[in-house]
């Protein structure tokens, strides 16, 4: 998990939702937008039609934030939020979809270094 100054709350999260810039991937969808602080801040949503239950979620949500500890102080002053595409079926015990997961966040935080 990151520390909570690297999260984004729920308001911020709706912020970013509705005025960021996408990114697509296969799986996952990134929405930026530059906050003007010195660090940048993450939130993934994951509905329930991706994964069965809760505990499964937060595994993913571990994952997540576990991936992108790494770009916390890559490019300055950006939201993302990422969103799990409704057809992403998400089961724990297959390596392979953790694998594809995150090949999916790095793609998309390749994205945004690249976008000034």
């Amino acid at each position: 998990m990151i520390a909570k100054l690297y999260r984004l709350r729920e308001t911020e999260v709706k912020k970013v939702l509705r005025k960021g810039k996408p990114f697509f991937s296969y799986g996952l969808v990134l929405n930026a937008l530059p906050n003007g602080l010195e660090y940048n801040r993450f939130a993934i949503v994951i509905s329930g039609k991706s994964v069965n239950g809760s505990v499964e979620r937060n595994y993913f949500r571990r994952l997540f934030y576990s991936t992108v500890v790494d770009f916390l102080e890559t490019k300055k002053g950006q939201d993302c939020v990422f969103v799990v595409k409704a057809k992403t079926k998400l089961e724990r015990d297959e390596k392979k979809v953790s694998e594809s997961l995150k090949k999916d966040i790095l793609f998309l935080l390749s994205k945004i270094d690249t976008k000034k």
